[in-house]
């Protein structure tokens, strides 16, 4: 049985929604799982059409808690690290899937999960969800982006405090840090999801993808390199037909019809 399945929404065949559904240890990542990750993100970005991806979980008591500890208990070094290496880029999958993603989180949210969250570009969370990185509790670290995003994220200072004591935080918590783009009830997950992912499938696809990649790219660049490359990426839409489409619509003051192209 797989432990991760994708499909097509079907009120909008241009939003794709991957479930993680490894419920009875509440979504604990495996090899398997890992694994499976990654052959989703290629499959959905070979498709081209498309445009949002939300990650869900299959369950409401878990989005995901990390990395399955009981599968690691007595690995040698060399298999961690070599199991290690298939997680991170299960992680850098979902960071880089070209089109928006949405994390849409109810329950526990932990380590290694809470880093599947931040790899993605925005949270829709349950008012329920609970959040942590507690690594260090563990006697290890968080090893796919949590040092590296969540400071991006909330700030240099809150970020270790969460890193370092290794403590939960409420859905209202991290809201308050700067985290959540939706806090809802569970029940209007779906709805708040849909809330940001169907405006975003309307608009072009490929400036919608080109927006997203200047924006990752350009954090932490000193202006006068942003600057360059902000206009570079601004040059890659001006020469597409959703471009000229855009353009087009306005003028004859209609909706128009994107083809990513």
């Amino acid at each position: 049985m797989p432990h991760v399945t994708w499909s097509r929404r079907e009120d909008n065949p241009f939003i794709a929604e991957i479930v993680m559904q490894r419920e009875e240890v509440l979504n604990a990542f495996n090899t398997q799982m890992a694994a499976e990750l990654i052959e989703i993100c290629a499959d959905i970005t070979a498709r081209g059409d498309v445009r949002v991806v939300g990650l869900r979980s299959s369950s409401p008591r878990s989005f995901c808690t990390g990395a399955d500890l009981k599968e690691r208990n007595g690995m040698t070094e060399q298999a961690w690290r070599d199991q290690h290496r298939l997680f991170e880029k299960m992680f850098y999958a979902i960071a880089d899937l070209p089109m928006p993603t949405v994390a849409i989180i109810d329950g526990f949210c932990l380590a290694g999960g809470m880093e599947l969250a931040l790899n993605c570009d925005m949270w829709v969370v349950s008012d329920k969800a609970v959040f942590g990185l507690p690594e260090v509790t563990r006697g290890i670290m968080p090893g796919g982006g949590g040092t590296r995003l969540l400071s991006r994220r909330i700030g240099v200072h809150r970020a270790k405090e969460m890193i370092f004591t290794g403590q939960k935080f409420g859905a209202h918590e991290v809201a308050e840090m700067g985290l959540v783009n939706r806090i809802v009830p569970s029940e209007q997950l779906d709805a708040a999801f849909l809330e940001i992912a169907a405006p975003i499938a309307e608009n072009a696809p490929l400036s919608v993808r080109y927006c997203k990649s200047a924006i990752d790219e350009l954090i932490g660049y000193p202006d006068d390199i942003g600057r360059e490359r902000e206009l570079a990426w601004y040059n890659k839409v001006i020469d597409t037909e959703d471009r000229h489409e855009g353009i087009r619509a306005f003028n004859e003051k209609r909706k128009p019809q994107f083809q990513g192209k």
